[in-house]
């Protein structure tokens, strides 16, 4: 059922969506732009040519205090995060006591605290799950008077260290306390694009006026869900609640890169047993690239067969990709028909249609790498 717009909620920069005559859709209890007259396109393309802004203030901002709230965090997730330097930051996962995915997420060591930023979709249940798992450890700080704002493509560095000269050098996945004309603000070089840029944390009385500046700037274009989906796709990057849930695991998402070395040996977070047995064993089924013959794109929950039309799987993600100029999709399949090149058989509107596992990222990441 879709929510009616009155008990959507709104970011801080939805007038200024509704002035640039965007086309607003629910989404996670927002209601938030999916494109603006440009059209998904030219959007997407904008982006991967020169600078664009998105709004991720629906997104969640939590802080995370105490004595040794690294420790307590790495209760909850795999990912080595006593380890991370301040001023870093990195992508991990929480996870339940079967080893399934409750939410992907962004951890940052800021100045004597971690800085969270979890999914739209889940904030609630995230916000609940650090309270309840992390009493007496942790502090746990939600931050709903926060946005959130990201600006990414090629150009990006350049238009943001007009305003903050110090962003042009920070490093990949690094964390900057700045003002933006005087605004208190905290940049991170970090985004869900596969381009290099910054996502942008400042109280929410003070979005409209950034996101103003930074659109005045000649490069720099206002972007939508819709183009955000289809680069996130190409990036190769998955979105919660489609490629990745409660019922996927980490080794079965391709997202071992996520469990440091560490956390491996040691184990210690829920679903250790289950995770660690899929690193040493394999795991019964695996995120894979999809590249379908043709122009047709395959679309969530598209069944995928083997050669002899045995059901192996279901695409998760899909769509037409402009930059790889062709359709691309991403999905689970047994893993016995995991590796790149092997043939498989989409089930679009009732008719087999070819197709082949493929590598991702489907376009290059273009990450800062200084």
């Amino acid at each position: 059922m879709t929510e009616a717009p009155d008990t959507l909620k709104t970011t801080p920069l939805h007038g200024l969506h509704l002035e640039l005559k965007a086309r607003m859709v629910p989404f996670a209890g927002y209601d938030m732009p999916v494109q603006y007259p440009m059209g998904i396109m030219k959007e997407h393309q904008h982006t991967r040519a020169r600078a664009g802004l998105f709004d991720v203030s629906h997104m969640g901002q939590v802080r995370l205090f105490g004595d040794d709230p690294a420790a307590a965090l790495e209760s909850l997730v795999p990912g080595d995060i006593r380890g991370l330097k301040p001023g870093r930051m990195r992508y991990t996962l929480f996870t339940n006591e079967a080893g399934g995915i409750l939410d992907d997420l962004m951890v940052t060591n800021a100045d004597g605290h971690l800085f969270l930023v979890v999914n739209a979709a889940r904030k609630e249940h995230d916000i609940a799950h650090l309270t309840e798992r992390l009493k007496g450890r942790a502090e746990v700080e939600p931050l709903p008077d926060a946005a959130l704002m990201a600006i990414q493509g090629p150009e990006a560095a350049a238009v943001l260290a007009r305003f903050i000269p110090e962003a042009a050098t920070m490093a990949f996945m690094s964390y900057l306390p700045a003002t933006f004309d005087g605004i208190p603000v905290i940049v991170t070089r970090s985004g869900y694009t596969g381009e290099d840029g910054y996502e942008i944390s400042c109280a929410s009385a003070d979005a409209d006026p950034i996101a103003r500046r930074l659109l005045a700037e000649e490069e720099v274009e206002a972007i939508g869900l819709g183009a955000r989906d289809s680069l996130r796709l190409e990036a190769g990057l998955c979105l919660y609640g489609h490629d990745i849930d409660e019922t996927t695991t980490p080794v079965e998402a391709a997202l071992e890169w996520a469990l440091s070395k560490r956390r491996r040996q040691e184990g210690g977070f829920p679903g250790a047993d289950t995770i660690l047995k899929q690193l040493a064993e394999g795991a019964p089924r695996r995120r894979v690239g999809i590249r379908p013959d043709g122009r047709a794109p395959a679309r969530e929950h598209t069944e995928i067969t083997d050669a002899a039309g045995r059901r192996i799987g279901e695409v998760t993600s899909g769509g037409f990709g402009p930059t790889a100029n062709a359709p691309v999709a991403m999905g689970y399949v047994e893993t016995a028909s995991a590796a790149a090149d092997t043939p498989l058989q989409l089930m679009v509107r009732g008719k087999p249609l070819a197709a082949r596992v493929a590598a991702m990222p489907f376009v290059p990441q273009r990450y800062y790498r200084g």
